[in-house]
């Protein structure tokens, strides 16, 4: 494994658990509208943070490219909704173990992984990793 692989996949690590932070800390917050189950010591929160991220990997980019007139048209203010659609397919596949109720919820929380996701690159990646793998 060379060094560049090294420190995209420590980049992958503290995403997810910071995903998985915000998960849990906005189900604490927000205990009548999104719920994680706590059994198994944070591991749904986990898997939630984990499809979030895959998704946000693989489906987004898609997603943006196909939403992107609307997204013009809006000056941007779509753009939240293809998070809260990424929130809702994990909702769908996790089933009765991640629930948000709502959409107004569904914004919130992406908003939050969204600025969550702004500062963990900028304060924590950034200083961490560095220019070493570029």
């Amino acid at each position: 494994m060379t060094s560049k692989n090294k420190y995209v996949v420590l980049e992958w690590l503290i995403k997810i658990l910071g995903y998985a932070l915000v998960l849990i800390t906005v189900s604490i917050i927000f205990k009548n509208t999104i719920y994680i189950d706590n059994s198994y010591w944070g591991l749904w929160a986990v898997l939630a943070s984990l499809i979030v991220f895959i998704l946000n990997k693989t489906i987004k980019p898609i997603l943006v490219w196909l939403t992107l007139p609307i997204t013009a048209l809006t000056l941007g203010l779509f753009y939240p909704i293809i998070n809260v659609i990424i929130l809702n397919i994990v909702d769908f596949i996790l089933g009765s173990h991640f629930k948000i109720q709502g959409i107004f919820m569904s914004v919130i929380v992406a908003i939050i992984i969204s600025i969550m996701n702004f500062l963990l690159n900028d304060l924590v990646i950034n200083n961490i990793i560095g220019d070493k793998h570029e």
